[in-house]
This record gives structure tokens, sequence and C-alpha cells, in this order.
């Protein structure tokens, strides 16, 4: 059943609709997803509908490179631009982001390509320009120059959409930058589409952009575009999460996780007796998943292992294995004799509070034994498509007091995964995960002792907890406010 969207940034062009994404995982979505098609597209046409007028694509260009959204020079504006405002009755403004690094280090001929369909002015490398700078002085100089009456400049401000090539967390990046405009009071949020370029693709999948990009990529790009202009937009919702540790811990976070001067944890838990005297605070918002274990463990020594050896990272496929591969080494499948079973459990350093929908009450769950990783999930991949969470049936979700779930109800779901032969059986769909809650809010407390540190991951993006054991270090996920808006590729 689809909806007409909201008033507020959500109806950036007049023929959007949102629609909740598709479940769908066969391999014919997948194809679509990825572009190919019962159709042909025409270049030409294409080049019509998403390239922006030149003297537009010249202003946005200098504003961002000079940092200054007013720093349009006088004779790039056309006063009126009538004629240009007339040729956008069918237009869908677009802008690519496009990660170097991903799809097997073949960025820079995507980009290329990209250039030839589109323009140079709209296609942005994200090692040379941030999304935030886009946000900040590309698109507020289409607004600077529609404030001085220039239709056709606010029409493509209007109706912009932005696709981004590369994996899930290039994607949550471009999703934050574009959320501040939510912050700002702004309307006319541009959506979000995805060009998978990453090794596990989970937010392209569960909006129906495919798992993995095509051989055929050269005429792929073309019917990925057309459909970008053409899909109508989904909600997701985001996750804030704050990270509070006691003071003088030393942590190398992910680039997602920002510093924070203030402890905003929810004062409603009484925790005062684990809070410490001075703690450091780190904030961050994530779409996919957040993770504590085993599998953040195995991600980060990959991370590490690919930033060392690049020459590794050949693309999605030798990824995949290498990362199995590490898995076997760290001990998941089975724990080293000399280990003690007591700390093969999470549930030894680790307490859970949660919020369940409409309940303004902390409260606190048991963790299953012989957990060994804990993971929040918004949406219904994970892992490269699968899914944990499973398709669970109504006397189930009833006997569990749980609802079925979806990327936009508000709602994110509690699993865990306990060694790693329950875990293969698990990403193999052979059974389910261990199903621990639904909730609208969590707090972890983490607390050390022959523990020295915990592994976290948000989003693909892994990094090493410290822990004491006089003072806990505490997690909390809460929704944000606004929902991101995603270009659904059905």
């Amino acid at each position: 059943m689809e909806e007409t969207p909201r008033s507020v940034g959500e109806a950036s062009t007049t023929n959007f609709v949102v629609a909740r994404p598709s479940a769908k995982t066969d391999d014919a979505v997948t194809m679509r997803g990825c572009g190919f098609g019962n159709f042909g597209v025409d270049r030409e046409e294409l080049r019509r509908r998403i390239v922006m007028p030149e003297y537009l694509r010249l202003a946005m260009r200098d504003c961002i490179k000079r940092k200054d959204s007013t720093a349009v020079p006088d004779h790039l504006v056309l006063p009126g631009a009538a004629a240009a405002t007339e040729e956008l009755a069918h237009h869908a403004p677009m802008v690519v982001f496009i990660n170097p690094k991903s799809g097997g280090r073949h960025g820079p001929v995507l980009k290329e390509r990209l250039q030839q369909l589109m323009s140079e002015e709209q296609v942005f490398d994200l090692t040379e320009v941030k999304p935030h700078e886009f946000v900040r002085y590309g698109l507020a100089c289409l607004e600077t120059i529609a404030a001085e009456g220039d239709e056709c400049a606010r029409e493509c401000r209007e109706r912009m959409r932005i696709m981004v090539a590369g994996g899930d967390g290039t994607v949550g990046w471009v999703l934050g930058c574009v959320g501040e405009l939510h912050k700002e009071g702004k309307s006319h949020i541009p959506p979000v589409g995805v060009i998978p370029l990453g090794t596990g693709n989970d937010l392209s999948r569960s909006f129906n952009w495919g798992g993995a990009f095509p051989f055929a990529w050269r005429s792929a790009m073309k019917r990925t575009l057309h459909r970008a202009t053409l899909g109508p937009v989904a909600k997701l919702d985001s996750w804030s999460i704050v990270v509070s540790m006691p003071s003088g811990e030393v942590v190398d976070p992910p680039y997602s996780l920002k510093p924070s001067e203030e402890t905003a944890l929810d004062q409603a838990l009484d925790a005062d007796k684990d809070v410490p005297p001075k703690a450091k605070s780190y904030e961050g918002v994530f779409y996919n998943y957040f993770s504590i274990g085993m599998d953040a463990q195995v991600a980060y020594g990959f991370h590490h292992l690919r930033n060392e050896k690049p020459y590794l990272a050949q693309g999605p496929v030798t990824n995949k294995i290498i990362y199995s591969s590490y898995s076997c080494t760290q001990g998941w499948f089975c724990t080293p004799c000399v280990s003690n079973p007591g700390l093969r459990g999470l549930r030894n350093i680790m307490k859970i509070h949660i919020k369940k929908a409409n309940c303004s009450e902390w409260e606190e769950i048991l963790i299953p034994k012989s957990v060994r990783s804990i993971v929040v999930l918004n949406l219904d991949n994970y892992g490269s498509g699968r899914h944990p969470w499973g398709n669970l049936k109504p006397n189930y979700l009833e006997k569990r007091g749980f609802v079925e779930a979806h990327c936009d109800d508000g709602l994110i779901e509690i699993f865990g995964l306990k060694q790693g032969w329950h875990a293969s059986f698990v990403m193999a769909q052979i059974i389910t995960a261990k199903h621990i809650a639904q909730a609208a809010a969590i707090r972890f407390e983490l607390r050390g002792g022959d523990w020295k540190d915990a592994f976290l991951q948000m989003d693909g993006e892994p990094w090493k907890q410290p822990m004491k054991t006089d003072y806990s270090t505490f997690v909390e996920i809460k929704k944000v406010p606004f929902q991101s808006l995603m270009i659904n590729g059905e």
C-alpha cells in the first residue's frame, strides 16, 4: 500500500510516492537491482533528464571549491533562466558520489563512465569532495541563486536526487550529511539511491538496488541512473549511538563516531554508582546494524589486514573469502582450551536495558548463555543479504510480544549468535538467530575484569573498546527523530 509523502522534506518531485522496500531476494530482483532490465535507455534522453543547466553546475562547483555558498560569479547567473526552467518539466537533476576504493578499486574507471553519462561537475569523488561540503555549499548555492528569483535553480534544488556508488559505509556517510538538512528545518530533502560497490551491500539489497554491480557495468550504469530518476521514495529509520567511557581511555573510533562534549545518556536509568566521575563521549548514527562481540572482533582484524595489505582487496568475492578464513583463526569456531569457559559468553561483561515501544521505562533483559555476539539490526538484510531475524510466524510473534520487522517502524531487532557453527547455520539460513528483543531504545553496560577490551562495530566499521573494572562503559542507542529518504530501485 503506497502513501503520499509527508509534507516536510519528502516531496522532492511531484511524482514521488513513499513505498516500503520489498523484502524479495530472488535472483530476478537482484539482477533488476543491478541495472538489468528488459528495456534500452537512450543516452541523450538520459542526459536531458539528469544533467543540470551548465551555469548551475559551474556555480555549484565554484561554491564547493571556495567553501562559500554565496560565492557565485555574476556572469554565471542568468536572470530568470526561463528557457532552462521550461526544460525542467520532466527533469530529475542528479549528483553521484563515488568511493574510488570500493568496487575492487575500480572507482576511477566507474567515475569516468559516470562523467560521460552525466557531466563532470555532477560526479563527486569522495576523496576530493566530502558529502557535507556538497550539502553545505553545493545545495546552499542553489538556494542562494533561487532566492534571487531563479526558478531553474529552485526546481533543481527541489527535484535533486543523489546516487552513491560505494558500500554500506559510504551510503551511511552520505545519509548522515544529508540528514543535517532535517536539523536545519529545510524542506525538500534529496532522497538517496545506491550503486552497490561494497562487500555486503545490505542497504542496497534492502532497497532493491541489488547485491553487486554486474560485470556488464557500462550498460548497467545507464539503466541504473534511468531507474533512479523514476523510483519511488521509501523511508528508513536511523539510530543515534552514544558511547560514554571513563576519561583517560584511549580509543580509535571509526570516522562515523565523533567526540561529544557532553554525555547525552538518558538520566531516567539509575546507574549513578557505575558512572565515572569524569567521562568522555562519542556520538554517531547508524542505518544498518550495530554489534558487540566476536563478529566485531573478526571484522576488526579483517579491517586492519586490508589496510595493511590493500592489494588483497581485489573485490567483494576476494574480501568474503579472506573474511571467512580470518574468522576461523579468531577462536569463534572453537574457543582455545586455555581460555576460561566463563569468558565465552557476553553475559560476563555486559548488561542490556531496553525501552519497548510506547514505553518510557527501562527494562533489563537477560543475555542468553553462551551468546558471543549480539547484533542490533535495523534492516531486513544482514551479512550480504542474509535474514538472521527470519520470517516469523504470527503465533510466534504474539507469543514473544514481537511485531513484524520493518526498517521504518521505529523498532530495532536484537539477536544473538553463539559459536561460529551457530553463526554459520544462521548465515546459511538453515536456522534463525537467537531472538532477544525488539526495542525502541537500548543501553549496553560494559564492565571489564578478565576481559580488557570489547570489540564493537556499526555499519561495518569496527573498533576496539577498552574496559575498566572500576567503572562501566555505556553504549546507548535511540531512534533519530526524522527518517532518511531512500530511492527504491524496484
